[in-house]
């Protein structure tokens, strides 16, 4: 498999960025994980919007969908220059039946609800759920293929839970709002101590860190981190890619 960071900035994306947005591929099948504000933008320095095979998505806050608009509307243009396509499936949760509602447009996209409680294929990948702590129902995902796992929790604070979950992982892609000295628990976020802490409980062989906050000195997260996690540890960075 091969993650891809598009946008990475937790709330709103920074100058010239995005926010939330992953691509993941593995046997020529690409899957976006979270479209966030920026992301289509950014995503054409990578792969064509018109060539995107689905896409999952981990809740409905606007740092993480704020996109989905305007890949239909790429889509949509693309097929009236001549470049038609299959309609794309938009993977997602239907506890919000408004914003699901809206994944489904014409014939370009198909909002799909995945059960979290079973596994979900899309392409190769097999997809298992975890809902995470938030003030938005969310789902943390384990997505596998070829015997490797990669862990992207979407937003959520800390939870036990969430280690028996990511047992092993090849990547844990986890959410770092904030920073060793703050306690995110009641925003539903994790802080640096408490992603360190997941990686080490979790046995993770690498920790990226992710949704990261606007201020501060960003380095500092990965020394907080690891306080708890021996391991590798990366500060996400756009168009950064990691194969495992």
């Amino acid at each position: 498999m091969k993650l891809t960071i598009i946008g990475y900035w937790g709330g709103y994306p920074k100058q010239n960025e995005a926010s939330s947005g992953y691509l993941l591929e593995h046997d020529g099948f690409q899957l976006l994980i979270d479209c966030g504000s920026g992301v289509l933008s950014k995503l054409q320095n990578v792969t064509k919007p018109e060539e995107l095979d689905a896409v999952i998505l981990s809740h409905y806050h606007p740092d993480h969908i704020a996109d989905i608009g305007v890949l239909q509307h790429a889509r949509l243009i693309q097929g009236f220059l001549g470049k038609k396509t299959r309609t794309l499936p938009l993977y997602s949760h239907d506890l919000d039946q408004y914003e699901f509602s809206k994944l489904t447009y014409k014939d370009i996209t198909k909002g799909v609800a995945y059960n979290p409680s079973e596994v979900l294929t899309i392409g190769p990948f097999h997809v298992s759920f975890l809902r995470t702590d938030h003030p938005a129902p969310c789902y943390a995902m384990r997505i596998e293929a070829a015997g490797k796992a990669i862990v992207y929790t979407g937003d959520s604070s800390y939870k036990e839970e969430f280690i028996e979950f990511s047992r092993n992982a090849d990547l844990l892609l986890c959410e770092c709002n904030f920073y060793g000295h703050q306690n995110g628990k009641s925003a539903g976020h994790m802080n640096s101590i408490d992603a360190g802490r997941f990686a080490h409980k979790a046995k993770v062989k690498q920790l990226i860190l992710t949704h990261l906050p606007h201020y501060g000195s960003l380095p500092q997260l990965i020394t907080e981190a690891s306080s708890e996690f021996t391991g590798i540890i990366r500060l996400a960075k756009e168009f950064q890619s990691i194969s495992i």
